[in-house]
């Protein structure tokens, strides 16, 4: 069973065919009621979960005394609750995931925001509005803060130079050494936030960094500056960041994740008009796709030879 297939499109990028006497169904809607979750996945003895779209919670394990194979799409994801699945004897295997995906998504959010795409497009859809409403900001000579240079950080650094931009940037364990080699400048994460024109987050959400971008960090910022998030909403204050945002502490946000997914249509971040929000299509690109389906079939075959590849648990 697949669940989350939002786009229906999960069997369509591999050849699930090569699962002999398997049957393969998938969930487009996403499910958050255990109850009936619950019921959808009864008797399935494998489940393919996109990302952190829906928790394995060790309630809803416990509910289901058929399952023998958790697939999960990436090498991570904090939904599921590994302790039980080791409990109940449920393998869990991952994927690969490509770090170009989110960056490149990064990049569509500063870059929307810098020359306001969204709202001169819409209104040049009107015929009774001004050719042109905005002054949009350079990149050229502007200061991009990273808060965390890993595989994706870096690559967002990259491009950051090829538009002459300034890098700083900023994690608990980043070295002077590292971000040099990536064409950035260490700096203290108040001193981030106080210098950069546009702050992009790529750090892991973990109990250390959960709420790191809180109300003081916003204050910080430029009234001119821009707060980018494609990696957690755990990192960020959503509360604090509202407030930022209604009072003009900052110019703008643009966000791909969100405390609650998939978000409400009623969910006050969506009342905002200096907010750029897509839900949360970092990691979803043909590419990507292609992988995620591709070595989820792998791990089921694996599975069933007896030998599991890319194991998140060591049931032994």
């Amino acid at each position: 069973m697949i669940l989350d297939d939002y786009q229906g499109v999960a069997t369509s990028y591999a050849d699930w065919s090569v699962l002999d006497g398997v049957t393969v169904a998938s969930v487009r809607d996403h499910v958050d009621d255990e109850d009936v979750l619950a019921e959808i996945l009864d008797g399935a003895a494998v489940v393919v979960v996109m990302r952190e779209r829906t928790p394995l919670t060790r309630s809803l394990i416990g509910r289901l005394p058929d399952l023998r194979l958790v697939v999960t799409t990436g090498r991570r994801n904090a939904s599921i609750d590994l302790d039980a699945c080791r409990d109940y004897e449920v393998t869990v295997c991952g994927t690969g995931s490509s770090a170009a995906a989110p960056a490149e998504l990064t990049w569509a959010l500063v870059l929307g925001l810098a020359r306001h795409l969204v709202a001169e497009s819409e209104l040049l859809a009107s015929p009774e509005s001004p050719w042109q409403s905005t002054v949009g900001s350079d990149l050229a000579g502007a200061t991009l803060g990273l808060v965390g240079l890993g595989r994706i950080g870096a690559r967002v650094a990259r491009v950051a130079r090829a538009f002459e931009m300034d890098v700083i940037a900023w994690s608990p364990h980043l070295t002077e050494e590292r971000a040099a080699a990536e064409g950035a400048r260490l700096v203290g994460k108040s001193e981030l936030f106080a210098e950069s024109d546009f702050v992009s987050l790529h750090l892991v959400l973990a109990d250390s960094t959960r709420g790191i971008v809180a109300a003081p960090e916003l204050a910080a910022m430029r009234p001119t500056a821009y707060l980018v998030n494609t990696a957690r909403a755990g990192l960020v204050d959503t509360n604090a960041l509202l407030d930022a945002l209604r009072s003009g502490w900052i110019a703008g946000a643009g966000l791909d994740v969100y405390d609650v997914e998939p978000l409400p249509g009623d969910h006050p971040l969506l009342e905002l008009t200096n907010l750029l929000a897509v839900p949360h299509l970092g990691y979803v690109t043909e590419a990507n796709y292609r992988t995620f389906f591709t070595e989820a079939v792998e791990d089921i075959t694996a599975w069933r030879a007896g030998s599991p590849v890319r194991s998140l648990t060591d049931l032994s």
